[in-house]
Formats: structure tokens, C-alpha cells, sequence
């Protein structure tokens, strides 16, 4: 077998001395400056934090758990904190119209503050101003003006009974109302004297009395329009007296923010609207209606309370004590959560609200400063993303119920002022919803023009090693864990390296590398050890393969018991062991799988039993074609592929997808077409090429330590291996104990270039090139196949010519 395609161990080694690490325990390290491998990412960020020009909000994309969320937090924090603090924000009563609530700004937390004033003033009045009517003062004014309307009333019945009883009649007051009644000699006439009268002089008396009945009458239509100047007086007197302490009260309050031309308009409104509604700080008697300005009842059982909520402040933004401007992250960006909304209370059967039921959105919290979201919950709540485009445009944030806006609300709400909007948004997503998004929506990339993308991993070179200690280190005292000694910073370093498949990179993944410090941590106190070693990022790290490896030990028992069919020794014509991933919640597994081809005379066609019982994936089945277009290059260019040929992943019963078997398969192909047995201790993987070139594939260390799995337990012979695409050396983090076998010369790995390469060692032949005649030699694996393919090519020109002639 070739050995210069070997790889020998310490090409294969990934492991870092310890003794390069220049400290005993992580205890020593400081907290590193800067985020570790994010310079791209960190000063696209920088840039468009700073940019203060409308459309410069961010998308910060890159792979879940790279600690985006922590870096963007972190660098919008530092610039926040030298920012000044932005403005308060309260809505109030619209006395022109109470359901457009007007919206306050206010200083940083003078909010508060003015409705901590109005407050007082609330409560002033609602002690004041019943005092005052309560006053002896007032009830004397009162009782005079109500006085001079009952002595104007009986005065006017006064001087029309003194009239009439000059005429001769009586005005009699009795439970019903009053009547007239005819005189003699000073006496009321009872009827059955009037009865006796002459009719001349009954009728006489009739007549008196009918003209008296309509001066009564006229003087009983006056008693409306005395009352009511006797209540236009009273009302008056209310005014003054309010006025008087209305005014005294918000003096003080006019001077205090003569400053804030909204908030003084305001008060003045407020002293316009207790003068005009000063009948209702009196509290109805019980029977009495409710005064004119107190209808609809407003929310809450007191309805002289109800009435004064309106002088109330609803602070939706304080600032108070905060230091620079805020930074707001919205887990749940629902739209409410986001825009706020009018909430509703249940009163005597029926919705209600008002301006003080008013609840803030993120977007309130965070104006003047930061907003992060994450963009998928974000375009996962509806409207969520079509209002925040709407915000940024129309740079307001407006109370919109969604409710009313589905049609699933018919209650009564408000609408509420809009607020002058000033927020730089930052969205958190993967690179497929960016691209996504960027493609779909013409909106996008007008309102988000700037884009920080995250690495997934770093080079690893001798100079970071140090700067990814200090990462360790900060990662493990952020979570309150254990130091670590520098034996297990380096088996950290060595797994960073595995968790990002690639030998030559270390991962930023900061939640797998936490997730792995936590674990450690846990297995060394289990201990009572008081520093994690490299015992327990072992532990660990075996811990969570054992975790997740159910799918994985299944499959190795199946293969072991004979119910899978995969061999580890002897040889086969046209099969060969290939090599398939899978993920399988989050985690890789790798088996090895049979791959079988069969070839005979035909008309040219290579059938992909995948494809034809459309189990075959896109990716798979242009793996197929690439294949057949290799074929058609390679041999008897001057004649017809005459043959049909068939290739299958055998016992496969879901999708197959991907290429990285396409040189399996056409070793398999090759091997059946030479009639040259395959080596059944190798197992194969890559793609490849019309050129023949065997190309990189995904999940090559899984792949490997599947099928060195099987052969373990089945004893290694020194003979196994798995042959791997050279561009795959680089991203060979093998598990140790296969690094072992490797050292012992128990278990090998190839890396070839061509299939050639990896016919040579599949069959112990050399694959031949042409030679100056232009063909292959004779038992050369390409002489072998371009033999049989000639022969084909014959037999379909002969088949053709026999039929021509017939």
C-alpha cells in the first residue's frame, strides 16, 4: 500500500504543551481589553454607533452563540455611559380634546417631579376646596344668595295676594298648588254661599278670578328665571371661591416651570378647566345627579376623585438618576412591548379608559439612546416589524392598540400625541435572515445601513494563545467558576480548535466554550477540587459525548451486530465503505455506510438508485452527474460511453444528501469496471471533481472516528484507515485515542489529491497515466477500466452496424 499518502501522528497532533503557557493557574490572568477575534465586527459597531445620521441603525449577524449579544451590550453600554441623559416624557389630560392625551417632555427627571407636584395639587384641592365650602363664610354667601331668591319668590305671591284681596278675591295655598276664591266681607266664600249667588254676579266673579289666574301664572314663570339667576349667582360664587384657591395653589407651580412653555401652557389649562368645572369638586349629595363636568364617570367608585385623575401626570419615561443614556434590550418584541398601549379597565359592564392608563413601550424606554432585538422574535410577532420600520421612518413613536387595528377591539380608546422619536436600533440575527431580509424587503437597507458580522473562530497561531487564556480565564470568572491550571487551559485550547473543526482555528463560540467551562467546573468541585485540571476538562468533554451519544452507540451495536453491513477487512469488487454525517439535536454523527456499484453494457447512462426513488438530495444527485461527466473525459474519449451502471448507498432508508461520497461512488464504479477488489479496511470520503480531483467535505473528524469506532471494537489489524481529501488535513481534530492508534500503527489516515490516489490505495495498483501512444498500461486500474469501456464501445458499434445493414 502507498505510504507517502499517509499521514503520520505528528501531522495529525493538535495537542499544545502546557508548558507554553506561560502561568500556573488562570487566578493569575487579567480580564482582557477588547473583544478576542471580533476586530471587524467591533469596529463596524463602533462606526455605526457613533454615526448619528438618520438610517445608520445596525444588523449584527453572525452563528448563534459567537456572544453577540454580550459584545453588542458591552460596547453600547461604553459609548451610553458618555452620552447625556435624554429627556422625560409624560402624557396629561387634553382639556380640547380628551382623547388625544398631549405628551410632555420634560428635563431628566423633572417627569417625576412635575407629577409628583401635581400630586399635591390634586390633593390640596381635594382637601381644599371642600374646606372652603364648607367654610362659615361661604354658607353665609350661599344662604344669602338662596335667601333673596326665596324672598324675591314670596314676595311676588305677597304682592299679588295683597292685590287680589283688594278685588275681592283670595289667594289660597294649598297642598296641591295655589287657587283663588271669591271675598265677602273679609271671608272666603264657601261654595254653597257662591252657589247661591245670582248667575250675573258669579259670572262677574269667574272673570276676576280667570285674570288673577293668569297673573299667577305669570308670576309662577318668572320663579324658573329667578332660580336660575339664583344659580348663575351661586355658580359665580363657586368660581370665585375655587378660582381663589386654584390659583393660589398653581402660583406657585406657573413660576416653578415658567421655563417649559408646554408645561406652563398646561397649568393654565388646568386653572381654565377647575374654573369651569368648579361645581364638580363638590361631592353630590346622595339622590343629587352628577354635576355636569363629571359625566361620563370617569375611572374609579369616587366620583369626585374620577373628576381630578385628569390633573394627573402618567410619567411613561424617568430618567431620574440614570447616568447617560439609556440601553434597552427587548427579549419579548411584541408589539405592545414595543410601541406601548392603552390599557382598558372593566367598569359597570363596559370598557374604559384614560390618559393615565397610558403604558410606555421599549421604544419610549429606549429614546435617546439604544434599542437591541433580536430580529427573528422580533419578525416573528406580528406588526412588530412593519411598526418599527414605520417608527424609524416617521422618527415618532405612536400608541397604536393593535387590537383596533385587527378589528378585535370595538371599545372606545385613545390616541394618544405622538413623541418625537431618536433611537439607534441594533438587531441581532444569523447571516440568513440579513441576506434574507436584504433581498425582500427595499426598506432594509434604507433604515439599516450598517452590518457587523462575527466570526465563528480565530487563526491559532502561537500569538494567540495567550490573548484565548485570558478569554478562558474571563469567561470562567464571569460565571463564578474555578481557575484553571494552565494543563487545563490547554486541553481547552485543543478542544476550542475541535469545536471548530478546523486544526488550524480556534471557535469564538463563547457559549460552547462556557458551556464546557461550567461542566468542568461542576466535575472538579464534584471532586472537592479547588482548580479545574485537565482531568476534569477530560471528564467533561467525555461527559457530554456520552450525554448525546445514544444515536451514535445504536448505530455502531447495529453495525457490530451484523444488521447494518459494513466490513473492516478482506476485499470486494465495486464496494466500498463510504463515510455519511448526520446532526442530530445540535450534535454531528458520523457512520460509515456501503456504497455498491454495478456496470454492464448500455447506453450510457449512470443511474443514481437515490435519485430514481427520490431519496437523493439536489446536492447528492449533482454529485452523480460530475461523476458521469468524469467518466465520459477520462476514457476512450474517441468512442461512445456504452455502459449502464448503477450506484447505491445500501441499507439507506431517508434522504441522501450532499457530495461528499462522490468519490466513494466512483471508486465503487471504477473497481467494478477493472474487476479490482476494493480493500474493505479503508473507508473513503470526499468529493469530487469532472477533473478527478477529490475535494473537501464537511464533518471529516466525526466521519474518521466512526468508522475507527467499528474497527476498535472489532479489533484493529494495523491495516484499517479512512482515506480523506489533503484539503481536509487542516481540519483533522481527532479524538486522542485515535491519535493513539495512529502512534501504534494500529489505525492510518490518507490524504490524496485525485482518484487516483485513492484507487492506488484502495487496490494495491497503480492507476496509471497514458503514455506517449496514448494509452494506459495494460494493468494500470485506468488500463483495466478504459479496457472494459473499449469493449463496450465495440459492442455498440457493431450492434450498430449489424441493425444499419439490416
Amino acid at each position: 500500500m502507498r505510504s507517502d499518502f499517509r499521514l503520520d501522528a505528528k501531522t495529525l497532533d493538535r495537542r499544545i504543551d502546557p508548558a507554553r503557557l506561560p502561568f500556573e493557574t488562570t487566578a493569575e490572568l487579567t480580564r482582557i481589553p477588547g473583544v478576542l477575534g471580533q476586530t471587524r465586527a467591533t469596529e463596524a459597531m463602533r462606526f455605526g454607533i457613533g454615526m448619528e445620521q438618520p438610517g445608520y441603525n445596525l444588523f449584527v449577524m453572525g452563528p448563534s452563540g459567537v456572544g453577540k449579544r454580550t459584545v453588542v451590550l458591552r460596547l453600547l453600554r461604553e459609548r451610553a455611559a458618555g452620552r447625556s441623559v435624554p429627556q422625560d416624557w409624560a402624557y396629561v389630560f387634553a382639556f380640547d380634546n380628551e382623547r388625544r392625551p398631549r405628551a410632555l417632555g420634560f428635563p431628566p427627571g423633572k417627569a417625576r417631579e412635575f407629577a409628583e407636584d401635581m400630586d399635591r395639587f390634586v390633593e390640596d384641592l381635594r382637601a381644599g376646596i371642600p374646606a372652603v365650602f364648607d367654610s362659615d363664610e361661604y354658607r353665609a354667601r350661599a344662604q344669602d344668595i338662596e335667601q333673596r331668591f326665596h324672598d324675591r319668590r314670596d314676595r311676588a305671591f305677597s304682592e299679588l295676594r295683597d292685590r287680589a284681596q283688594k278685588d275681592g278675591i283670595a289667594l289660597l295655598q294649598t297642598p296641591a298648588g295655589f287657587a283663588f276664591a271669591p271675598l265677602k266681607d273679609g271671608e272666603v266664600l264657601d261654595p254653597e254661599s257662591f252657589a247661591k249667588l245670582p248667575e250675573e254676579e258669579k259670572q262677574k266673579i269667574q272673570n276676576r278670578i280667570s285674570a288673577w289666574q293668569e297673573e299667577l301664572t305669570r308670576v309662577i314663570r318668572e320663579i324658573p328665571k329667578w332660580r336660575r339667576e339664583a344659580q348663575a349667582e351661586l355658580r359665580e360664587l363657586n368660581r370665585s371661591v375655587v378660582h381663589s384657591t386654584v390659583s393660589n395653589l398653581l402660583e406657585e407651580l406657573k413660576t416653578k416651570y415658567s421655563d417649559m412653555p408646554a408645561v406652563h401652557a398646561h397649568l393654565e389649562s388646568v386653572e381654565r378647566d377647575a374654573l369651569k368645572n368648579a361645581e364638580s369638586f363638590r361631592p353630590p349629595k346622595e339622590g343629587d345627579a352628577l354635576p355636569p363636568g363629571m359625566n361620563p364617570p370617569g375611572i374609579g367608585p369616587d366620583p369626585v376623585e374620577a373628576f381630578l385623575r385628569r390633573y394627573r401626570v402618567n410619567v411613561v419615561v424617568d430618567q431620574r438618576g440614570a447616568k447617560g443614556c439609556p440601553v434597552v434590550l427587548e427579549e419579548n418584541p411584541t408589539f405592545s412591548n414595543l410601541f406601548g398601549t392603552v390599557e382598558h379597565v372593566a367598569q359597570m359592564g363596559a370598557l374604559v379608559t384614560d390618559f393615565s392608563l397610558i403604558r410606555p413601550g421599549s421604544l419610549h424606554k429606549a429614546n435617546g439612546g439604544y434599542l437591541a432585538i433580536d430580529a427573528l422574535r422580533l419578525l416573528s410577532h406580528p406588526f412588530s416589524w412593519e411598526g418599527l420600520k414605520r417608527a424609524l421612518r416617521s422618527r415618532q413613536i405612536r400608541i397604536e392598540p393593535l387590537g383596533e387595528a385587527l378589528g378585535i377591539l370595538s371599545t372606545v380608546s385613545l390616541e394618544p400625541e405622538p413623541i418625537p422619536l431618536e433611537v439607534k436600533v441594533v438587531l441581532l440575527g444569523e447571516r440568513w435572515l440579513y441576506y434574507l431580509l436584504h433581498e425582500l424587503d427595499p426598506e432594509f437597507s434604507e433604515l439599516f445601513k450598517v452590518v457587523a458580522d462575527f466570526e465563528e473562530d480565530i487563526d491559532r497561531s502561537e500569538a494567540i494563545l495567550m490573548p484565548y487564556a485570558e478569554f478562558l480565564a474571563d469567561e470562567a470568572r464571569k460565571a463564578n467558576l474555578l481557575p484553571m491550571d494552565r494543563g487545563a487551559v490547554a486541553r481547552l485550547l485543543e478542544e476550542g480548535s475541535r469545536i471548530a473543526a478546523d486544526g488550524k482555528k480556534l471557535t469564538l463560540r463563547r457559549r460552547a466554550v462556557t458551556d464546557l467551562l461550567q461542566e468542568a467546573d461542576f466535575w472538579a468541585r464534584d471532586a472537592a477540587a479547588r482548580i479545574i485540571t485537565e482531568a476534569h476538562v477530560e471528564k467533561a468533554i467525555a461527559a457530554a459525548e456520552a450525554r448525546s451519544g445514544r444515536i451514535r452507540e445504536r448505530l455502531r451495536e447495529e453495525v457490530l451486530r451484523g444488521t447494518l453491513l459494513v466490513d473492516c477487512d478482506g476485499e470486494s469488487v465495486g464496494q466500498v465503505n463510504g463515510l455519511a454525517v448526520f446532526a442530530a439535536g445540535g450534535v454531528l454523527v458520523g457512520h460509515p455506510t456501503r456504497i455498491t456499484a454495478r456496470a454492464r453494457f448500455g447506453s450510457g447512462k449512470v443511474v443514481d438508485i437515490e435519485r430514481e426513488a427520490k431519496l437523493g438530495g439536489p446536492i447528492h444527485s449533482k454529485g452523480v452527474l460530475i461523476l458521469s461527466g468524469f467518466l465520459a473525459g477520462r476514457y476512450v474519449p474517441e468512442e461512445p460511453l456504452s455502459l449502464t451502471a448503477t450506484l447505491v448507498f445500501e441499507q439507506s432508508y431517508g434522504i441522501v444528501d450532499g457530495d461528499s461520497a462522490s468519490c466513494a461512488e466512483l471508486c465503487a464504479l471504477l473497481s467494478t469496471l477493472a474487476d479490482l477488489p476494493i480493500r474493505q479496511s479503508l473507508a473513503i470520503t470526499g468529493s469530487i471533481n469532472q477533473k478527478g480531483r477529490v475535494q473537501a467535505i464537511g464533518g471529516v473528524n466525526e466521519k474518521v472516528e466512526a468508522f475507527f469506532d467499528i474497527c476498535r471494537a472489532r479489533s484493529l489489524t494495523g491495516r484499517q484507515g479512512v482515506i480523506i481529501p489533503a484539503a481536509n488535513v487542516d481540519h483533522l481534530v481527532l479524538r486522542r485515542e485515535v491519535l493513539e492508534k495512529v502512534e501504534q500503527g494500529l489505525f492510518h489516515l490518507y490524504a490524496v489529491e485525485t482518484v487516483d490516489q485513492a484507487m492506488e490505495l484502495l487496490t494495491g495498483l497503480p492507476a496509471g497515466e497514458r503514455g506517449p501512444d496514448g494509452r494506459y498500461p495494460e494493468e494500470s486500474v485506468n488500463g483495466r477500466v478504459e479496457r472494459k469501456l473499449s469493449e463496450f464501445a465495440r459492442r455498440a458499434r457493431s450492434l450498430s452496424s449489424g441493425g444499419a445493414q439490416a
